[in-house]
Order: C-alpha cells, then structure tokens, then sequence
C-alpha cells in the first residue's frame, strides 16, 4: 500500500515595489520576474506597495519612458498583479519594526516600511523566506535581516 506524501506549499515571497514595476511595464528584468512568479505564485506586499508603484510609473511617463497609453495599460496591470497577492496593513508593530530598520540599515522611510512589512507578514522569521527586490540598498538589508534575496 503506497503512502501519499502532503505536499507543502511553498512559503509567501515578499515583493517590494521594485521588483512589482517591471510586472507592470517591460524592463530588462520584467521576464526573469514573470518566471519568479509562474514558479512562486504566492505573492505578499506591503499597503503601500501600489502607491509607490504608482509613482514610479508616473515618473516613467514624465521621462517619456511610458506614453498615456502605456501608462494606463500598466496601471491596469498593476491592478491584476495587486489582485493577487496578500497585503501587510499597517500597523504599530510595522511601525516599530520600521523605525528599528532605520536604526540598523541605510534605508530611505518607504524601504523601511517595505522591510518591515516583510518582516510582520514572515512572523519576524525571516530565514528561509523570499524577499523578491531589484533595490540594492533594500535587498542587502533584508538580506542582513535574514531574507533570501531574489532575483
């Protein structure tokens, strides 16, 4: 009689926002981040993260990177990408992990907020878990903070 092995699905990866953008709108790393997520479907974000996505398509269309009707066809991605994943409210404990991240990392406020985030979605157990970020200055503080850094 053969036994069935459970399979376990695989954790949650956190997305920051740097790594969200190039879902929305084709960059150089937008297919190696499309066969991230085909593989890893579970995605989390932070509150925040389509605000900042937002904002970093607008700027992309005020440098021209973008016309009005790529802009919106982003948008419109960004609203099915969001759609799919988890969101991390905010919250005091966020606060505090945040506030803690400027105190240990060369983070800018949002950064710190996007760390924290990861760190409340994770149960601040960090090891084993995937932080998805294109940011160096982000990746290498989650990576301090015991994130396995993707791509």
């Amino acid at each position: 009689m053969k036994t069935r092995t459970r399979r376990i699905p695989p954790a949650r990866a956190f997305w920051d926002s740097s790594a969200i953008v190039p879902l929305c709108f084709e960059q150089s790393a937008s297919s190696s981040l499309r066969r991230l997520l085909r593989a890893s479907p579970r995605m989390t974000a932070w509150w925040g993260a389509p605000v900042e996505a937002h904002s970093a398509l607008r700027r992309l269309l005020r440098e021209g990177a973008l016309g009005d009707d790529g802009f919106e066809q982003a948008l419109r991605r960004l609203e099915v990408v969001r759609r799919s994943w988890s969101e991390v409210q905010p919250s005091e404990q966020l606060r505090d992990l945040a506030e803690r991240a400027l105190d240990r990392h060369d983070l800018r406020a949002a950064d710190a907020l996007q760390l924290a985030a990861a760190l409340v979605a994770c149960g601040e157990r960090p090891a084993r878990r995937a932080f998805v970020c294109l940011d160096v200055r982000l990746a290498t503080a989650a990576r301090l903070s015991g994130f396995t850094v993707l791509p």
